[in-house]
């Protein structure tokens, strides 16, 4: 099926879904990013707008990227802590920019899942919901949404429309990575749509000091195996910054892979970036984290994995991080190469 046509048939779908029903949620992966909290949002206004279905927007983990949180507080984004959710009162769940089997979200082992939108690849179990909208040809889920509010004749207001032209904008940086023509449309229509005064808000926000000396740590800890940059993070302050340092150091000249790990509340979170598109991180992550009872996800450019260490004490924890790194350094046939510092 055409992208073109697809929207108008998943809005078809959606509006036989939401008919009758009285409470929804729409509920991100866990420390969401701005793609997932914007898509959320739009999810939440389509509902409210079209069908008059209250929606609330909830969220696993914490909002802790400087950028993230400005996003919220400048967009007026009301994200609720998953807890507070009285899930038994919804009868309408949505899961966004994320699928059932990822584990990688913290809905309700019970609950039937509604409505499933989510521009990563279909994993198995994806199909599970009332209506899945799931394609990996999409560079952002923010641009699937997007779709969706065209297809029923809205335009969104601009701290809406600031939302969703970010979360297109930080996912495919700037259409420059693993984007569609539908992504395209959809920055090019947001565009004239959002606040580009507090978009410039949300992009340079104040930081607190960790922030400096995590990029400070993280500088001293790299070490460079040929086209391969690993980062060993220690304990992270947030698990936003992992994926932060890993996109921050492909940049460097003649890096191929990051791979960026840190800890953070008894969880290894792993972050891998690639600028080889003939190659696929998710893939190479799922392969590598599948056996360690955690969840794993991604696409062609970027992915990422939270693996658990509680209960395994310090010495435990170190040999399990250090078997990963292990296991990348031998996957991407580097880990014979003697590593050089950064600096």
């Amino acid at each position: 099926m055409a992208l073109s046509h697809a929207p108008s048939r998943w809005l078809k779908a959606l509006d036989r879904l939401a008919a009758g029903r009285r409470s929804a949620v729409a509920l991100t992966h866990d420390n969401p990013d701005p793609d997932a909290m914007a898509s959320a949002a739009g999810i939440k206004w389509l509902l409210e707008e079209r069908h008059g279905l209250p929606c609330e927007l909830a969220y696993g983990g914490i909002i802790g990227r400087a950028e993230n949180r400005e996003f919220v507080r400048v967009l007026k984004v009301p994200m609720v802590p998953v807890h507070r959710i009285r899930f038994g009162t919804k009868d309408f769940l949505a899961l966004v920019d994320t699928q059932p089997a990822t584990g990688n979200h913290s809905a309700p082992l019970d609950r039937t899942i509604d409505l499933v939108v989510d521009h990563h690849p279909l994993r198995e179990g994806g199909e599970g919901a009332g209506l899945s909208i799931v394609s990996g040809d999409y560079g952002a889920t923010s641009s699937i949404v997007t779709q969706l509010i065209r297809a029923a004749g809205l335009k969104p207001g601009p701290e809406l429309a600031t939302a969703l032209f970010y979360g297109v904008k930080t996912d495919t940086r700037s259409l420059g990575r693993e984007s569609n023509a539908a992504d395209t449309e959809a920055y090019n229509w947001l565009f004239p749509l959002s606040d580009q005064t507090l978009l410039t808000r949300i992009e340079h926000p104040e930081v607190p000091r960790s922030y400096f000396v995590a990029y400070h740590h993280a500088i001293e800890a790299a070490r460079i195996y040929g086209n391969v940059v690993l980062l060993d993070l220690g304990e992270a302050y947030t698990p936003d910054i992992v994926p932060e340092i890993a996109e921050r150091f492909i940049q460097l000249e003649g890096a191929k892979w990051t791979v960026a790990l840190g800890r953070f509340e008894e969880e290894l979170f792993l972050s891998v970036r690639t600028n080889d598109k003939r190659r696929n991180a998710g893939n190479k992550v799922r392969e590598l984290t599948s056996d360690l009872g955690g969840s794993a996800g991604g696409h062609g450019q970027m992915a990422g994995a939270r693996i658990p260490l509680s209960g395994l004490g310090k010495r435990k924890a170190k040999a399990l991080t250090e078997e990963v790194k292990s296991r990348f350094l031998n996957a991407l046939c580097v880990a014979e190469i003697e590593p050089e510092r950064l600096v």
